[in-house]
């Protein structure tokens, strides 16, 4: 092949690299996996009888669900990681803020098909005594399930999804695509614990240990690996804060899962570590009976000037004191 020839099919291939980027960045316009967005919508089985899930107050509120403590708004969820129907993910990839639609979800992709293997007979002793009626929500033998009906002794238990058998018709907004990571977190949390921490982010410095790296020319064959050693650096890290309010150390999902739940938030929003702090707020008397504590070691006159500059009368907690006993 002549220089000529070699010059003009590297052209060729260039020419052919450039369609397939320019093909390939057409293909990823729009929303794309790993992209948050803030989603409105409202799904019904496809019958229209049962309402499935909303973020709408006005929907929640004719279907007589709007007492259940939950709020009704806007989501935020993450493309691709399986937060709301893959039919609908799919739907939404490559869409833009401000666009709507409306997917069927087949059953076996929704809730699963109905199996009739799945519904069993059981002895009523199994079952909490004040759960044995139809309809009950109950577990056995750690399984999930409802009571279809109870005779006697025996009851039959469906361990089916209450929705199995049905498709499923998704109606969605996409509000807007969301890139403050305060905002991404706060709809993490709220999308996994039902709620939104107080939480905002910061870069600190932090020391850590990090290892020393042996000296080569000081390193011998013959030697014995030696132990690794370590020396402290003080680096910068991006902390995301979340105030542990008590209806979050309380709550279950928060409970069982934290290290899941906190690894989740920081691989999807990218910071390198979560602080919770929790902040204990000093009331009443609680707040004196520290300040006296902290007397303890001072002199009496110094006690009574201690006590005039907080403008607390001596006298009234000693009648106080005397009363109680």
């Amino acid at each position: 092949m002549t220089e000529e020839q070699e010059a003009a099919s590297e052209e060729q291939a260039d020419d052919v690299e450039e369609e397939v980027a320019d093909e390939d960045a057409a293909e990823a316009e729009g929303l794309q996996e790993g992209d948050f967005v803030e989603l409105e919508y409202t799904a019904y089985t496809a019958d229209g009888e049962q309402l499935v899930d909303t973020t709408d107050p006005e929907v929640a509120e004719e279907e007589g669900v709007d007492d259940q403590g939950q709020e009704f708004k806007p989501r935020t969820i993450v493309l691709g990681e399986g937060h709301i129907f893959e039919a609908v993910e799919e739907a939404i990839v490559g869409s833009e803020a401000g666009d709507s639609g409306t997917v069927t979800v087949p059953a076996e992709d929704a809730f699963g098909e109905y199996d009739p293997d799945n519904v069993e007979t059981v002895s009523a002793e199994k079952i909490d005594e004040d759960d044995r009626y139809p309809g009950a929500n109950v577990t056995v033998d750690g399984k999930q399930g409802y009571i279809s009906t109870i005779i006697g002794g025996r009851a039959r238990v469906d361990f089916n999804h209450p929705l199995a058998g049905e498709d499923v018709e998704y109606e969605y907004e996409i509000v807007d695509e969301v890139d403050d990571r305060e905002q991404q977190a706060a709809g993490l949390f709220e999308m996994m614990l039902g709620f939104e921490p107080e939480l905002w982010i910061e870069t600190d410095e932090v020391e850590e240990e990090v290892p020393v790296e042996p000296d080569e020319d000081e390193a011998d064959e013959d030697d014995e690996p030696a132990e690794p050693e370590f020396e402290t650096e003080v680096v910068e890290k991006e902390s995301l804060y979340v105030e542990a309010t008590p209806q979050m150390t309380m709550n279950q999902q928060w409970m069982m899962g934290k290290q899941q739940i906190g690894q989740q938030v920081i691989d999807q929003v990218g910071v390198d570590r979560i602080v919770v702090q929790e902040v204990i707020d000093g009331m009443g008397m609680g707040g004196l009976g520290g300040m006296m504590g902290g007397m303890g070691g001072m002199g009496g006159g110094d006690i009574e000037d201690a006590l005039e500059d907080a403008d607390v009368d001596a006298d009234e907690i000693v009648e106080e004191l005397e009363g109680d006993e």
